[in-house]
């Protein structure tokens, strides 16, 4: 029996995938697994117990990624799942930055007892005219799982679009549109575009990588879009620009005091992905890639480790070692295995973080186990089976 335990409310839909050998606890101490989707964790005292943590979206700044690796604890996002979410929000603030929905319809609440209104819509709607997006130049900046989708959504708008991802993988590129022009100097985006929207994760090298030198480079009609990450953008810099007209509109799904009521400014509560279809489809992502995790040790969409995919364990034993990427580990693995017959085994690495899976058809002895933790590097030992 495994147990789960959530940080925040995550889909009882999602959560129903575990089945009938897990069961939810409130007390992280007991928890091999945790579930979170808002929630800053950087201050959370994980037990010892805890061997994954499953963040129900994409973005995990609120994990102490490198603290958990030390401990041998996965962390997993689900990249994706809520990427038409994402997408349908980034259109919609667009529209309402090409045309001024919002006024006109708090114009028709506040003559809601206009018996003549009919008329009179006719002679006020000039007042919230807009412009269309077919035509437009659209630059999408990051072609991940939300950017591919928004660029080839915008061809079919009518709009000519601008792409630029320099770490673009080969699937993302195989699904971008023929139509969708790769731009190799995220500048052109700048200079070219009408609509500019920003689809990377956040990083010490991309944090407010929209700034003056990128705003100086835009047009002064141009509309930014922001449905990723705040500190992507440099709002001191975008308020500056909207001021002096050297900037169109700021579209951002992250309200804060600074942007709040700014007349360029057009802010939504956070709404990206806050749609039931996706809050289902990340809790049914993160359920999936814990259950194999828990019980095979594979690792898929991991933020801290390496990917890693041994199937089902069809040998007596499967031990998970979760350590530093360092030279002669396999070597003492193999030393210290070398009473019996290893069946399979997988190493793979990312940075800093390895992780050795090991099948064996022979008994497991109980010191085996403790001379593995005993390793230098070592950070965690399992025997999953």
């Amino acid at each position: 029996m495994y147990k789960y335990a959530c940080l925040n409310a995550i889909s009882e839909r999602g959560l129903k995938a575990f089945g009938n050998n897990y069961q939810k606890t409130e007390d992280l101490s007991e928890a091999d697994a945790v579930l979170v989707r808002s929630a800053d964790m950087h201050q959370t005292d994980l037990g010892d117990n805890v061997l994954a943590v499953a963040r129900a979206g994409a973005g995990v700044n609120n994990i102490p990624l490198d603290t958990c690796a030390s401990k041998g604890i996965v962390v997993f996002n689900t990249p994706g799942a809520n990427a038409n979410g994402v997408k349908e929000m980034v259109f919609a603030g667009m529209l309402l930055a090409a045309r001024d929905i919002v006024g006109g319809v708090n114009w028709v609440k506040a003559n809601a007892e206009d018996e003549n209104i009919k008329k009179d819509v006719e002679k006020q709607k000039k007042e919230f005219a807009g412009t269309e997006l077919g035509g437009k130049k659209l630059g999408v900046i990051g072609l991940g799982a939300i950017g591919n989708l928004v660029a080839n959504a915008a061809v079919h708008f009518g709009m000519e679009v601008y792409g630029y991802d320099p770490y673009i993988s080969v699937d993302w590129a195989w699904n971008l549109s023929r139509s969708v022009r790769h731009i190799d100097d995220v500048e052109t985006i700048y200079r070219e575009c009408d609509y500019i929207t920003i689809h990377v994760p956040l990083l010490d090298s991309t944090k407010k990588m929209i700034g003056e030198d990128a705003i100086a480079l835009m047009k002064p009609t141009a509309i930014l879009v922001n449905y990723a990450r705040d500190l992507l953008v440099d709002e001191d810099a975008v308020l500056k620009a909207l001021d002096e007209d050297r900037l169109g509109r700021y579209v951002c799904d992250f309200p804060n005091p600074k942007t709040n009521g700014h007349e360029k400014v057009i802010l939504t509560p956070h709404l990206g992905a806050s749609t039931q279809e996706s809050e289902e489809n990340c809790a049914k992502m993160a359920v999936e890639q814990l259950i194999d995790f828990l019980e095979n040790g594979n690792i898929r969409n991991s933020v801290n480790y390496p990917a890693c995919n041994m199937g089902k364990c069809r040998s007596q034993h499967r031990i998970a070692i979760y350590h530093g990427n360092v030279k002669n580990m396999i070597r003492q693995f193999a030393d210290i295995l070398s009473y019996t017959n290893v069946d399979n085994m997988s190493n793979t690495s990312r940075g800093e973080y390895a992780v050795t899976m090991i099948d064996i058809d022979d008994e497991l002895k109980e010191e085996t186990v403790e001379k593995l933790k005993a390793v230098g590097g070592v950070f965690r030992v399992r025997v999953i089976r």
